[in-house]
């Protein structure tokens, strides 16, 4: 993708990727596994993840017996990928490859589900984001899932009162901004690495409206972390009765429409017309 000559590149340059899931992603991490095992089909099946990454959700999923085909637009996730799916050589990624979510190298009708749980952030424009989701469309069997992630269009408001951030006149102009055309505008990610970088924030109307947009019907949004990301951490997560605890309350207000806008994540999950 040309973003990921800009300020994008210069953001994944710095390595988010490789533990944030892990540390101050963990709740969004635990989540995502959640949805994905509950709407994907029963392994065996064909999963192709668009902007899988360094592979944090497509290596289990080889390792549960998916044929999983990671594609990233940056060059270093892709081989850190592959690095990590030759280290699991009983179940390796079926295919790992650089490539555009708006231009899919994958024949028609071939995926059992396709996920996309990353480039709808980058792509800015809406008909850069249609063309990925209607990529997804053509590649999936009638009947496959789609699961695609968005960022909330009140987010970074969230998320500047809970870390303190909300008070620099710099990352307000970056919340107003969001609110007025939903790009977040973090154009020097190098000075400000936990601003995040150039992003489009969906509501949650607009993630429906772009997702019925590229062909696909049953949809159903849901919070992938809900307010849960404003009032829990990391620490208290690694408590396994917390954690199942949390889990559970986000699960019984995940689909409220009034709650969805506060999730840092929002979730579509929907399905091609047989």
């Amino acid at each position: 993708m040309d973003d990921f000559e800009t300020a994008i590149a210069e953001y994944y340059r710095l390595g988010p990727e490789r533990d944030r899931l892990s540390t101050w992603g963990y709740l969004e991490a635990l989540r995502t596994a959640d949805l994905l095992g509950r709407h994907l089909p029963p392994a065996p099946g064909v999963v192709y993840d668009i902007g899988g990454a360094e592979g944090a959700y497509a290596l289990p999923l080889a390792r549960d017996g998916y044929a999983v085909h990671l594609v990233d637009a940056w060059e270093p996730h892709v081989a850190a990928a592959a690095e990590a799916s030759a280290a699991q050589p009983a179940a390796p990624l079926a295919s790992c490859a650089v490539g555009d979510a708006r231009d899919l190298s994958f024949e028609d009708s071939t995926a059992d589900a396709v996920l996309l749980l990353g480039p709808l952030y980058h792509l800015l424009e809406r008909a850069d984001r249609l063309r990925a989701l209607r990529e997804a469309h053509r590649v999936l069997k009638p009947g496959g899932v789609l699961l695609a992630a968005a960022v909330s269009r009140y987010a970074s408001t969230f998320d500047g009162v809970a870390v303190g951030d909300i008070g620099d006149e710099d990352f307000q102009e970056l919340v107003e901004g969001v609110l007025d055309d939903g790009l977040h505008r973090n154009t020097d990610p190098g000075e400000h690495p936990r601003w995040f970088t150039l992003t489009y924030f969906h509501r949650p109307s607009d993630l429906r409206d772009e997702v019925a947009d590229a062909g696909f019907r049953a949809i159903e949004l849901v919070a992938v972390e809900s307010a849960a990301a404003w009032a829990t951490d990391t620490r208290r997560l690694a408590d396994p009765g917390h954690r199942d605890a949390v889990l559970k309350a986000i699960r019984r207000v995940e689909s409220v429409p009034e709650l969805l806008g506060a999730s840092p994540h929002l979730m579509a999950v929907a399905r091609k017309s047989h």
